[in-house]
């Protein structure tokens, strides 16, 4: 863990607005990282920021400076993942959802956070989605960029997306263990790993660093207890499809919650889905986007693009 808050530091030494970095102790005793950008514009709804599967708070770098020009914005480690507290998890999929959604809302309570505009990527948006339908009166946008876990699996293997090199790998090894293994396996070696199967990573923060950083930091995030990684296979049927597909659950949020979903034009997740999403919400206000350029992860691949859309999408709200 203290590899882990070393490599963090780094990173965030990037900011350039004022920030706050703590724990969040939640009633169960499980702590929840935090990371809030400029702490003292209270007069705007804050934007609060999910990540994917295996991420942390230190993948959003090219984001938050821009998002918290105008307005606070928190991150967090999802529990399970980074440096937040690493729990067991229920093995039912159903369980599994619901205690990230609950650590979501005592989160947002220990916060003192009346509502937000919820911004959720990958399994984070699998995640944020679930939380709106269970706490609608505390969303007042809800973001889904490029979002897991939406569609059903078809049943016609032609009609699925080839997914990346590293996703394969990550797959070829399910049956077995948990996503990671093979990382915790690596020990020494894991960076290496990372940069192996997802060089792309080093491009995309390029501006910011021009060594392994952001590579060390995937590994360390990804290099203990494997907690949030068992609650991730409890609740997938395959790494690209989810148990409780979210398609056949997103008309159970409130109608009057505003739904923008945001993909790159180049991603492995089925774009169609916004276009479903629609259609399940004939009377809501739901907008689907790509952005070209961009692949999986949207608000790295095209910063300065997703910046301004989901500035934008946060203008609209106040």
């Amino acid at each position: 863990m203290s590899q882990l808050k070393n490599v963090e530091a780094r990173i965030l030494q990037c900011l350039q607005n004022k920030f706050l970095a703590r724990y969040v102790s939640l009633p169960n005793q499980n702590k929840i990282w935090t990371v809030t950008v400029s702490p003292e514009l209270r007069d705007r709804t804050p934007l609060v920021m999910v990540h994917g599967f295996g991420g942390g708070v230190g993948l959003w770098i090219l984001n938050m400076d821009s998002l918290s020009t105008r307005r606070t914005l928190h991150t967090f480690d999802l529990l399970g993942f980074g440096r937040s507290s690493r729990p067991t998890f229920p093995r039912d999929p159903e369980g599994a959802e619901d205690e990230f959604v609950t650590s979501i809302e005592t989160w947002r309570e220990s916060m003192g956070i009346p509502s937000m505009i919820l911004l959720g990527h990958s399994l984070g948006g699998f995640l944020a989605t679930s939380y709106s339908i269970k706490y609608p009166d505390r969303v007042k946008h809800l973001i889904l960029v490029d979002p897991w876990g939406f569609p059903l699996r078809p049943t016609d293997p032609s009609q699925i997306r080839a997914p990346p090199t590293w996703v394969k790998a990550v797959a070829s090894v399910l049956g077995r263990s948990n996503p990671l293994a093979v990382l915790r396996v690596a020990g020494p070696w894991g960076p290496g790993l990372v940069q192996r199967f997802r060089p792309d990573f080093k491009r995309k923060f390029a501006d910011f660093f021009d060594d392994d950083t952001i590579s060390e930091y995937i590994y360390h995030c990804n290099a203990q207890n494997p907690s949030g990684e068992t609650a991730f296979k409890a609740m997938m049927e395959s790494f690209g499809w989810a148990r409780r597909p979210m398609l056949e659950r997103i008309h159970l949020i409130r109608k009057d919650v505003p739904i923008t979903m945001i993909y790159g034009a180049n991603t492995w997740i089925d774009t169609s889905t916004g276009k479903k999403v629609k259609l399940q919400r004939p009377d809501s206000y739901v907008r689907d986007l790509e952005i070209e350029g961009a692949s999986h992860h949207v608000y790295a691949d095209q910063p300065h693009i997703f910046n301004a859309v989901v500035e934008e999408i946060c203008d609209s709200v106040d």
